[in-house]
């Protein structure tokens, strides 16, 4: 395959591991840049209809409904807020927006659809886990993604032999933000280099189908990709990995946060956004807007009865140019009966 995927169908996880770069694309040329390469897989993290929509006229492979919907979404100050039925609702909404997409003939396949499993939606117990991911695949969901290394190949098993494709997590885990102390770089010290490796091989013989890996060297990013045989999506990982994520308000600049070092703003759509508030603002309190235009015109005989106040003829009126309703509506209005 050469591109963006064409045409009817589905992009499903099979489709997405498949789409796993041979290993001399990630190392390059003489400048240590990854060789030029259609294939490498886009993934954006996104919550709603209209987001599904604009990311499928686009041609992107996967939609990540991610925890982060905590942060941007609810205004919570990390992912440890959001629960699964947020997840499950958020899901939903991206699945309706594709399926509207799909049916307006969009020439791209539908991308896949992968639900992350929240803080405490999996850490607990290996049944409700499996429970978990399945509410998000009835949600919408083609697949789930959860975080952490080995310590996580028990779950990762049972969810997979519920027929439910797994997409790991490793690097700076979000969820892990507290055991970590903060937001930081991981694997920069050749020990928990190492360490990530290790978790990675794990992952994929595992039978994870793709991982994200989150906040390291772009170096590690490369040798992680080259060491295994699954697709390695990147955020903040170099560009030697399979693919990149990023996040939906992130990209396009909608929020005026501080972004990550790894952030790029594709555009710029909060201040125009915020201009574009501030006009509507502005036309209200100007009475500016709406214009006769943007109003609906009513019939003369309406006309007639509204304006003519209290007066019995105008509430007659009312009642032969609309309905019975209409006069007991605008009598009871003005205090009133036809009948005075």
């Amino acid at each position: 395959m050469n591109g963006r995927p064409k045409g009817p169908g589905r992009l499903t996880a099979p489709g997405i591991q498949a789409r796993k770069l041979p290993r001399d694309s990630h190392t390059g040329g003489d400048d240590g840049r990854p060789k030029a390469s259609g294939d490498r897989l886009v993934m954006i993290t996104a919550y709603d209809s209209p987001s599904a929509r604009t990311a499928h006229q686009a041609g992107v492979d996967m939609i990540l409904v991610g925890d982060s919907l905590a942060m941007v979404m609810l205004g919570y100050d990390d992912t440890l807020q959001v629960t699964v039925a947020d997840i499950a609702h958020h899901t939903a909404a991206v699945a309706r927006g594709l399926a509207s997409s799909e049916a307006s003939g969009v020439g791209f396949m539908r991308p896949l659809v992968v639900g992350d499993l929240p803080w405490m939606g999996y850490h607990t117990d290996l049944t409700e886990a499996v429970k978990n991911a399945a509410a998000l695949v009835r949600a919408g969901a083609g697949a789930v993604k959860l975080e952490g290394g080995r310590k996580r190949l028990p779950v990762i098993k049972a969810i997979l032999d519920a027929e439910i494709p797994v997409m790991g997590h490793i690097g700076l885990t979000p969820q892990s933000v507290n055991a970590m102390g903060g937001f930081k770089v991981q694997g920069k010290a050749l020990a928990q280099a190492r360490e990530l490796i290790d978790d990675a091989v794990a992952l994929a013989d595992a039978g994870c189908f793709a991982i994200v890996l989150e906040g390291v060297p772009d170096v590690l990013g490369k040798v992680i990709s080259e060491t295994i045989d699954i697709p390695v999506i990147g955020i903040g990982a170099g560009a030697g990995c399979d693919g990149q994520v990023l996040v939906w308000h992130d990209l396009l600049g909608i929020e005026d946060r501080m972004a990550p070092k790894f952030v790029r703003r594709f555009a710029e759509v909060g201040p125009v956004v915020l201009a574009g508030v501030q006009a509507y603002v502005a036309a209200v309190r100007d009475a500016t807007f709406p214009t006769s235009a943007e109003s609906y015109a009513a019939s003369e005989e309406l006309q007639t009865a509204l304006l003519a106040g209290t007066s019995s003829a105008g509430i007659a009126a009312a009642g032969r140019s609309i309905s019975l309703d209409a006069e007991e509506f605008l009598a009871g209005l003005y205090g009133g009966s036809a009948g005075w």
